[in-house]
C-alpha cells in the first residue's frame, strides 16, 4: 500500500470535519503547490542523472516558504530515497516527496497537545506582535475551553495597545468568559499578578494571559515579558504551563524571525499558527517545526470560533497533498508530457 494510502486510511477514523477544515484551509497552498510540482512531473518524467528536476523542486518548495535550510534537508533527503529505491520516474516520486515531508512535521503524534496542569490552574502565556491575531487566539481558545467545560479566566495585560482590552472583553462575552483588567498604560505584570489571585480564590481551570505585542523597542518588550513570567512562577511555580506564540503565516518567514526573538526571551513552549487559510505559502509550518524544533499546537483555518484546530501534521500532509495521486482534482492544465534530459 502507498503512504497516501496508508494516510489517507489512518485519518478516516478522525472526525470528518477535521479533516475537511484542514483540506479546506490548505487549499490556497495546495493549488499552489500541487499544480506547480505536477506541472514539474508533467515536464520531467524521468528522474534525471543531473537532478535538474530537484533543483526546480528546491524552487517550488521555497517559493511555498519552507525555507532554505529546510528546503536543502528535505531535497538531499529525497535524493537519498531516490537513489536506495532506485526510483526512475518523477511519477513516483510525488508519495516519497508526501513521506519525506511528513517526516519532518511528525515527531511526536502527541506533541501537539497542550499541557494541562492536573493540579491547578492551567496558565496559559499568549505572545506575537500586534497584528498576528493574537487576541482572537485567546478568544478562540477560550471559547474551546470553555465548550470542554472548563472554568476560564483571561487577562488583559496587553495594556501598551489602544483598544487591546476593550478586544480581549468583546471575545469575553462572545464565550462567557471573565477577563480582569486595569487601566490602559498600566503594568501588565500587576495585571497578570491579579488574575494569578482571582484565579486561585475562583479556582479556575484555566488562566489565558495576553501580553503585549510591542513595546518603544524589542528590547523592552522581551524584558516585560520576561517580568510577566518570574511574576507567574513566583507565584505558581512550575507555570506558565504553555508559551504559545501566535504568529501569522502569512508573514512567512518574518514569522520565523519572529519565533527566534520570543524564543530567546519566553521559552517558547508551542506555535500558534494563523491565517494559514488566507496563504499561499503554508509550508511556513515545516520550516519552523525544523528549524526552531518547536512544535506547532494551534492552526487559525478559517475566521469562525471553532476554526481554530488542534494541529495534527497527518490531515496537515493529507490537506497539502488531496488531490495529487488521481487524476483531475486539485491539478492545473498542464503541458504533454515529454522526457526532458
Amino acid at each position: 500500500m502507498s503512504f497516501f494510502s496508508k494516510l489517507k486510511n489512518k485519518i478516516t477514523g478522525q472526525t470528518e470535519a477535521v479533516t475537511e477544515k484542514f483540506r479546506d484551509g490548505l487549499a490556497k497552498t495546495r493549488q499552489s503547490f500541487a499544480g506547480k510540482l505536477n506541472n514539474l512531473v508533467k515536464r520531467y518524467r524521468k528522474v534525471d542523472e543531473d537532478f535538474f528536476f530537484f533543483e526546480e523542486l528546491e524552487d517550488i518548495l521555497i517559493g511555498a516558504d519552507v525555507g532554505v535550510e529546510t528546503v536543502m534537508k528535505l531535497v538531499e533527503r529525497l535524493k537519498d530515497e531516490a537513489r536506495t529505491r532506485n526510483i526512475k520516474e518523477t511519477e513516483q516520486l510525488k508519495e516519497v516527496i508526501a513521506e519525506v515531508l511528513a517526516g519532518f512535521l511528525i515527531k511526536k503524534e502527541e506533541e501537539a497537545a497542550l499541557n494541562i496542569n492536573p493540579d491547578g490552574p492551567t496558565i496559559i502565556l499568549v505572545v506575537g506582535v500586534n497584528g498576528a491575531g493574537k487576541t482572537t487566539t485567546i478568544g478562540k481558545l477560550a471559547g474551546k475551553f470553555k465548550e470542554e467545560g472548563k472554568d476560564v479566566l483571561l487577562a488583559a495585560a496587553d495594556t501598551f495597545r489602544a483598544g487591546a482590552i476593550e478586544q480581549l472583553e468583546v471575545w469575553g462575552k462572545r464565550t462567557g468568559v471573565d477577563v480582569i483588567k486595569h487601566q490602559e498604560g498600566s503594568d501588565p505584570a500587576a495585571v497578570v499578578y491579579d488574575a494569578l489571585v482571582a484565579a486561585r480564590s475562583r479556582k479556575v481551570d484555566v488562566l489565558i494571559c495576553d501580553t503585549a505585542g510591542r513595546l518603544q523597542n524589542k528590547v523592552n518588550l522581551m524584558k516585560e515579558l520576561e517580568k510577566i513570567k518570574r511574576v507567574i512562577s513566583r507565584e505558581y511555580p512550575g507555570a506558565p504551563h504553555e508559551v504559545l506564540l501566535v504568529l501569522d503565516a502569512t508573514t512567512g518567514q518574518n514569522a520565523l524571525n519572529q519565533a527566534r526573538d520570543f524564543g530567546r526571551a519566553t521559552d517558547v513552549t508551542g506555535i500558534v499558527l494563523t491565517k494559514l487559510d488566507g496563504t499561499a505559502k503554508g509550508g511556513i509550518v515545516l520550516a519552523i517545526r525544523s528549524e526552531l524544533n518547536i512544535p506547532v499546537k494551534l492552526v487559525g483555518l478559517g475566521e469562525g470560533l471553532h476554526d481554530l484546530q488542534v494541529f495534527d501534521a497527518d490531515a496537515f500532509v493529507y490537506g497539502l497533498f488531496s488531490g495529487m495521486f488521481h487524476d483531475g482534482e486539485d491539478e492545473e492544465n498542464v503541458p504533454e508530457k515529454h522526457d526532458k534530459k
